[in-house]
């Protein structure tokens, strides 16, 4: 379990829709963001560099949190925190310049009261990993389904407006959570409008909190509207035509560190998943450099669940199994159509390493773009992209999903595709983007997952009698189950019919009930097998990709 973060100021303490006065203690709402503000006493040249803060939470059971501050502008230092239990919490500073008496060895306290908000974080409390580390779910135990939105550029581009009109269309579609880049990327320092960047200098990084001051209204945004917000800290792409604006790239290790430490701090006390790095290669020897940046960002705090954002089918999940800081097995396929990516989404790494401990969540962070140019130059339509994301539902167990569309990523206007894209796809703005078929496509695949115990189901290709995406790869059908036995999906991409074991289907605890979902449009149909000495054969009821929902029914 760990612990959101909140705010206190001096001898001053105040919660969330609560004021205080220097004789009262702060009111402050379960899993909502709390927050102190110190005065530094030293006037510091460059204050990330010269100064640090952190602060011990101790919960009224005693437990203990430890979590970074930030600098803000000036003198002005915050912790921020979302406590997780109702009752009396104290906290300390700790300043390594201890002579700072400003920010170091500060008390406080406030009492943590019920929520007060009604988004879902409010209610249910942020994402954690479950129990069994299969699955996402809310603190409360409420499981969460991962259907996430690449906005990538979204948040730098974006005035307020647009961003709350962009995460108010997503919401309505279902999406639950956004993924999005943080920091100097691609078409920065164009891509702020302010003018501003995250930071500057290399060797000792000068951090512009303006720059972050205005993404702090984009991440609660997201969260006020049920999106959880995921963003990269550090991009770390070699390509393009200026790689050396990316900090993974750019920066020595400990200012990448002390950098995405800040975004950390800043963030900690709202609904996130963090993705340390973004689009990179962090294979073979190059995992060791990412190893010591991610122990130095997360080691010695309390965090919420952190993942890797590798580049196209670059597996790195064995460089990093035993680091304790990574929680999720966060993956990408390639945006292209060809057999061997089909091959490696269905039968690849996924299907074959979920079953290593410890185990973890697996993801596909960035599946096929609908409207990006895939094999042969062709822009891939929402079928494509479709099929990709339940054969990545399926090849491991079931956590979730990343949509992309093509205009929403690098926030087109709709004149240009980015230059520095090898696969530029087809210009369209990113208002119209966010209306590809595909978009109201992941509307059904949100409300299929949820409406079944999702986070039950392993693959199971045992259940079938014949796979045809053995020689055919884009035929191929996924299969899983749940170890009692009582649900299962498959998914058909295009066969008329799907053979199952019989002696499969007769294992579970009663008759079984079979229903076909048409991904497409959420039409549901019953189903019927024609039975004969070692199978059920099950044909679909029109043309076109299925999903096969079995239940069965207890004697």
């Amino acid at each position: 379990m760990w612990l959101y973060i909140g705010i206190i100021t001096a001898g001053l303490w105040f919660g969330a829709g609560c004021a205080s006065t220097p004789n009262q203690i702060a009111l402050v709402p379960k899993w909502e963001q709390y927050e102190i503000t110190l005065t530094s006493q030293g006037n510091y040249q460059n204050p990330v560099q010269e100064a640090a803060l952190t602060a011990v939470f101790t919960s009224p059971t005693g437990e203990k949190f430890r979590v970074p501050g930030f600098w803000d502008g000036g003198r002005t230092w915050r912790i921020r925190f979302a406590p997780n239990l109702a009752g009396k919490w104290q906290w300390e500073t700790e300043c390594p310049a201890t002579q700072d008496k400003g920010l170091h060895q500060i008390k406080g306290e406030f009492l943590c009261t019920a929520s007060k908000q009604q988004d879902r974080f409010a209610q249910h409390g942020p994402v954690i990993i479950s129990p069994d580390r299969r699955y996402f779910m809310h603190e409360d135990g409420t499981p969460f389904f991962w259907l996430g939105d690449t906005a990538w550029n979204g948040p730098l581009l974006a005035s307020d407006d647009e961003w709350a009109f962009y995460v108010r269309t997503r919401a309505q579609q279902k999406f639950s959570a956004v993924q999005w880049v943080c920091t100097q990327w691609r078409a920065a320092p164009q891509g702020d409008r302010e003018g501003q960047l995250a930071y500057t200098g290399r060797e000792r990084i000068q951090i512009n909190p303006k720059f972050f001051q205005r993404l702090d209204r984009r991440v609660e945004t997201m969260n006020r509207a049920g999106l959880l917000s995921v963003p990269v800290l550090l991009w770390a792409i070699q390509g393009g035509s200026q790689p050396a604006i990316n900090p993974g790239v750019s920066l020595p290790d400990d200012q990448a560190a002390l950098l995405a430490r800040y975004m950390v701090a800043r963030w900690q006390g709202r609904a996130v998943v963090w993705i340390l790095n973004g689009d990179g290669d962090y294979r073979g020897d190059k995992a060791e450099k990412w190893k010591r940046i991610g122990r130095a960002v997360f080691g010695d705090i309390a965090h919420a669940p952190v993942t890797l954002h590798p580049g196209g089918r670059m597996w790195v999940l064995n460089e990093f199994r035993d680091e304790k800081w990574l929680d999720i097995c966060g993956y990408q396929s390639g945006h292209n159509t060809s057999d061997d990516n089909l091959r490696w989404i269905t039968t690849g790494p996924a299907s074959k390493e979920w079953k290593q401990r410890p185990p973890r969540p697996f993801i596909s962070l960035e599946a096929p773009y609908e409207n990006h140019a895939g094999t042969g130059g062709k822009p891939m339509g929402a079928d494509v992209v479709r099929r990709a994301h339940y054969w990545s539902l399926l090849n491991a167990p079931t956590a979730g999903i990343t949509y992309g569309a093509h205009g929403i990523w690098g926030w087109d206007d709709g004149t240009k595709p980015p230059t520095d894209h090898p696969h530029a796809g087809v210009p369209l703005p990113w208002q119209k983007a966010l209306f590809m078929p595909g978009a109201s496509q992941m509307t059904k695949l949100y409300e299929f997952f949820t409406s079944i115990e999702f986070w039950r189901l392993r693959p199971a290709p045992e259940l079938l009698a014949v796979q045809p995406g053995t020689s055919e790869p884009r035929r191929f059908i996924s299969a899983a189950w749940t170890e009692k036995k009582d649900l299962a999906v498959i998914y058909v991409p295009e066969d008329r019919m799907v053979e199952v074991r019989l002696d499969a289907l007769t294992s579970g605890p009663g008759s079984p009930d079979l229903t076909w979902v048409n991904p497409r449009t959420g039409e549901r149909k019953p189903g019927v097998g024609l039975i004969d000495a070692t199978t059920c054969k099950m044909p679909t009821p029109e043309p076109g990709d299925w999903l096969l929902l079995i239940t069965w029914a207890k004697k």
